[in-house]
């Protein structure tokens, strides 16, 4: 199992700056999955900026969250 999210800070861009629980901090592009579904109303910068760490993952009000190992995979 891949560490889970700890801690996330939105960046411009549509870059989210995490921070997992074995201490490494990356960066995840949510601009690719912005024309998919709930995604889409990510383009929104309020949406966006409301992103909070849930569960080991990161979740928006609107609902959208990802697969924890998506973010730790994914992530540079």
């Amino acid at each position: 199992m891949n560490p889970r999210v700890k801690m996330v800070k939105p960046l411009s861009d549509y870059f989210g700056l995490l921070t997992f629980e074995n201490g490494e901090v990356k960066t995840f592009d949510v601009k690719p999955y912005l024309n998919i579904g709930i995604f889409k109303e990510l383009r929104d910068l309020t949406v966006f900026k409301s992103v909070v760490p849930l569960i080991g993952s990161i979740q928006w009000v609107n609902g959208a969250d990802f697969c924890p190992d998506t973010l730790y995979l994914e992530s540079i």
